[in-house]
């Protein structure tokens, strides 16, 4: 069975940043990732290059930022009074945080912290680099009408509802 959209994909990978060579994350003896194919549920890069691939398929791509967790935006860094940390004992940079806004919920880093100020990172850690995947494709299968229907799959490797 090749990949295809609302097809459950599950797949062994290991992803490096490229400039630095590090290993960001793997699935390297542990259990396999799980996905619905075409509903968001991974970067665009790696789903873009899964399409079409099928069980035993091994390969490497190399995802942008611009299609993996976007490009690095100095608009996203916003300084806030202290006070916005009410019942936080000490705020420290690395820090993270989750803020409630109109738009929704957005997690924040602490970069820097003064007297009467704390600087706040939106950008996602990744954001700005460059990652190279390297996946084997272990199976494909069709998606349930209820994984369709939710945007991901169920069950082992999946969400339990």
């Amino acid at each position: 069975m090749t990949i295809a959209q609302h097809k459950v994909v599950t797949i062994h990978y290991k992803v490096t940043e490229v400039a630095s060579g590090e290993v960001i994350d793997s699935s390297e003896g542990g259990a396999p990732m799980t996905y619905l194919h075409g509903a968001q549920n991974i970067i665009p890069g790696l789903e873009q290059a899964l399409e079409g691939k099928q069980p035993g398929d091994e390969f490497e791509v190399t995802v942008a930022p611009e299609n993996a967790y976007g490009e690095y935006s100095d608009e996203r860094i916003q300084q806030v009074p202290v006070e916005a940390f009410q019942g936080v004992e000490k705020v420290e940079p690395g820090m993270a945080f989750t803020a409630q806004t109109e738009h929704g919920p957005i997690n924040l880093i602490v970069t820097e912290v003064d007297e009467t100020t704390v600087t706040v990172d939106a950008n996602h850690p990744l954001a700005g680099k460059s990652l190279k995947f390297e996946v084997k494709v272990e199976s494909v299968r069709e998606a349930s009408e209820e994984e369709v229907a939710h945007g991901h799959v169920h069950g082992e490797g999946g969400h339990q509802h």
